[in-house]
């Protein structure tokens, strides 16, 4: 039976194997700096313990020195999930309103600035010379769109904020290659991000590497009151592409994870049906993103179109029971606190009334043996967050899944 105490006892069994740094691997020196694997997310799981009176601050401490051990990366490479970025997100996690690493992040804060002027820079440089983007420009892992996630709670009156949801805006208009209209956001490469010969690309719809990040970004600025020249126009059109990309199983509105150059021409896409319900390209990431949007432009009838999407998708046993990992990105820690935060938010009840159901698969698959480490993305840490949620019902004091986009 799923009660706050069982989900409170997982919680704290996960926490319970995550309290030694993981060891440097030889050459590697730069991993504890990695937000998804390294001690940098792990850290996220013992600051939420210490601010909720759970733990003592000195193994949250510990993993903060483990990955400002080594020189931080603040080079173009750096993003939310690697190097500086990571360390920033970190320490305001930890920060709140206190005092607490108060020097570290004045010393932090403007690298990561003008890191992000100059991704800005050279992103709008690739739109100006007609060239498809990649993954690594926009999205949320390795892009402006989680370096944005960061500046949003960092510095939301800022320029470097500014100049990143300009750039947004313009990654929502059409890009024409080689005579041909592209969406914006379409990237030279495939899902994987190789480029066998002949590859004409993709546009991706999932919320990890897809147009629903920048989505979600658009929107939580928006809904905060941060806004740039056609910022609501933007967040139109995405919903615009997403609606005509929409398909239904049954009265299951779902999206293709991504469009190749071959269905982008036709209209239409090869995928049979949707896919596992995950936060990183299925249902609801994308959902979530929709959500917030329709709050952001004020669209009540967009809200329940998502808010029901959402629900439809977890409501399917059959759906919910494609996911068997626990973790954050495609697990079911990754799905649950997506529905936790949209229910918050919700204006369709039944979504709340959905949230026992998941947690109840939360704390299966968390009892299961997995083989994905200790880190935030796909290990114990990210899986002990979500049952914490999960146990407490309350909102992360931290704040830890805006790393998500999904708050």
């Amino acid at each position: 039976m799923t009660t706050p105490a069982s989900l409170a006892h997982a919680a704290e069994h996960h926490a319970r194997l995550l309290h030694t740094p993981p060891p440097s691997t030889p050459g590697q020196d730069w991993a504890a700096q990695n937000l998804a694997t390294g001690s940098a997310g792990i850290a996220l799981a013992h600051i939420e313990r210490a601010r909720a009176g759970l733990d003592n601050w000195r193994t949250a401490h510990a993993h903060i020195l483990h990955t400002a051990a080594t020189p931080l990366s603040d080079h173009d490479s750096a993003a939310l999930f690697l190097g500086a970025p990571a360390l920033v997100f970190v320490l305001d996690a930890a920060a709140g309103t206190s005092d607490r690493y108060r020097s570290g992040l004045a010393d932090l804060d403007a690298p990561v600035a003008r890191l992000a002027h100059r991704r800005v820079r050279t992103a709008l440089a690739r739109i100006d010379a007609a060239r498809p983007a990649t993954f690594a420009e926009y999205d949320i892992f390795s892009g402006l769109s989680g370096l944005g996630a960061l500046l949003l709670r960092r510095d939301p009156g800022g320029s470097a904020l500014e100049q990143i949801l300009n750039y947004l805006v313009a990654l929502t208009r059409p890009l024409t290659v080689d005579d041909e209209t592209l969406p914006g956001w379409w990237v030279g490469h495939d899902p994987h991000r190789t480029t066998p010969p002949g590859h004409r690309g993709h546009a991706n719809l999932g919320a990890a590497h897809g147009i629903t990040g920048p989505l979600a970004l658009l929107a939580q600025a928006a809904r905060r009151g941060i806004t740039v020249d056609g910022h609501h126009q933007a967040i139109t059109d995405i919903c615009h592409w997403l609606d005509h990309w929409q398909r239904l199983d049954g009265d299951e509105p779902w999206w293709p994870e991504h469009v190749d150059i071959t269905e982008l021409r036709t209209g239409r896409t090869q995928q049979t049906g949707p896919t596992r319900p995950s936060w990183c390209y299925g249902t609801p990431g994308i959902a979530r993103a929709g959500q917030l949007a329709a709050i952001a432009l004020g669209d009540h009838a967009l809200q329940d179109h998502y808010e029901g999407a959402l629900l439809a998708c977890l409501s399917n046993d059959t759906r919910l029971a494609r996911l068997t990992d626990a973790g954050l990105c495609h697990g079911l820690a990754g799905t649950f606190q997506t529905l936790w935060r949209a229910a918050a938010d919700a204006a369709t009840p039944a979504l709340r009334e959905q949230v026992p159901c998941v947690a109840g698969a939360l704390l299966a698959a968390a009892a299961r043996p997995h083989a994905h480490g200790p880190g935030l993305l796909n290990g114990t840490a990210g899986t002990a967050l979500a049952l914490h949620t999960a146990a407490t019902d309350t909102a992360p004091t931290s704040g830890w899944d805006a790393c998500l986009l999904i708050d």
